[in-house]
């Protein structure tokens, strides 16, 4: 199989150290258009499409596989190792955020800094731990999207993105969701709001930077925190950026944090 068209992979830049951007649910590498070139000049930019989403190759979706974040954690890996990159920075937002330290995990010798947007090991509350929903609300998420999935898109997209004085970017995301193939979207959702990364945060050794949300509701300030306190080392910053994607809603301090922890 051809990785490269698998996943869609986009190379630029005329650096020579990799910056490979992942993308979150119902999104695609689209979502990193106003961040990417920024590091064109200085790096290696690599950008791809998970499997099911984008401009991914359809046919190569496989339930099973992508049932757990290590069938996407393996894919990473091997977009890395097609491409023969090495010392890469890894840039994950959301859900993508652990599919990252679970790759690093699984290849240490290819990734040299993990930079983690709106990350989110667990999204259920559990004992002492807050991951923003109960199982019943995530099992009303999930019902809902299974429903009705365009309805489920349109209504989610506004929350996800948090801004509401700017409702093009909630109708941009909304947009994305939609033209997710359904049944893909409500196994990526499963694998998303189902999965417990909680025991791969210690075992990360490398520099990693957590970049905060105010205001967002899918990952709180608690879960942030959470994982930087469980990531030795860690920086996290707290943004003023409102909602789950400043990679639409403030690309500029995306931007600036990013380049400012690479320094």
């Amino acid at each position: 199989m051809n990785i490269k068209v698998r996943n869609h992979v986009v190379m630029s830049g005329k650096g020579k150290q990799p910056v490979l951007f992942a993308h979150g649910f119902g999104c695609d590498q689209n979502m990193w258009r106003f961040v990417a070139p920024a590091f064109e000049q200085d790096y290696q930019v690599v950008l791809f499409d998970h499997v099911g989403a984008g401009r991914s190759d359809l046919t190569a979706y496989e339930s099973e596989k992508y049932a757990s974040l290590d069938g996407y954690a393996d894919d990473i890996i091997e977009i890395s190792r097609d491409l023969g990159l090495s010392d890469i920075i890894f840039v994950g937002h959301s859900v993508a955020a652990m599919m990252g330290i679970i790759a690093a995990n699984k290849a240490p010798d290819l990734f040299s800094k993990l930079v983690l947007v709106g990350p989110s090991p667990y999204y259920i509350n559990e004992g002492d731990y807050q991951g923003g929903f109960t199982h019943v609300q995530i099992d009303e998420l999930l019902e809902a999207l299974e429903n009705n999935h365009l309805g489920w898109s349109m209504a989610m997209a506004p929350v996800i993105m948090g801004n509401p004085g700017r409702k093009e970017l909630a109708g941009e995301l909304g947009n994305s969701f939609c033209r997710t193939d359904p049944e893909i979207a409500r196994q990526f959702a499963r694998t998303t709001f189902l999965s417990d990364a909680r025991e791969a945060l210690p075992t990360i050794h490398i520099p990693t930077l957590i970049l905060q949300c105010s205001e967002d509701v899918i990952a709180p300030r608690s879960v942030g925190e959470y994982v930087h306190e469980r990531i030795a080392g860690s920086k996290i910053v707290y943004m003023k950026a409102t909602g789950h994607c400043p990679n639409l809603s403030a690309p500029d301090e995306t931007i600036e944090a990013i380049k400012t922890f690479l320094a």
